[in-house]
């Protein structure tokens, strides 16, 4: 999954998303654990997705980058008067 498509969801869609990718990652490694793991590469994968999303997720509450859907407040600029 790539970073540009995460970031075209909303927060509720990235922690749905988050614990869906966790939950997977959970059987993955039960699955590891017995032997019956067809792609140890998916592993890797789930965990470099969830890390993706936690820094969306990071981003939006520092303030630093917002996510869409959410409504931007935009403060006024005071403007500059020139003398004349």
């Amino acid at each position: 999954m790539k970073i540009f498509q995460l970031r075209e969801h909303t927060k509720e869609e990235l922690s749905q998303k988050k614990h869906e990718l966790e939950e997977e990652l959970f059987n993955l490694k039960l699955r590891k654990m017995t032997k019956q793991l067809d792609n140890p590469l998916k592993l890797r994968n789930l965990k470099r997705d969830i890390a993706r999303i936690n820094t969306i997720l990071n981003e939006d509450e520092k303030g630093i980058r917002r996510l869409a859907g959410e409504s931007e407040v935009k403060k006024a600029r005071p403007s500059s008067a020139k003398k004349e």
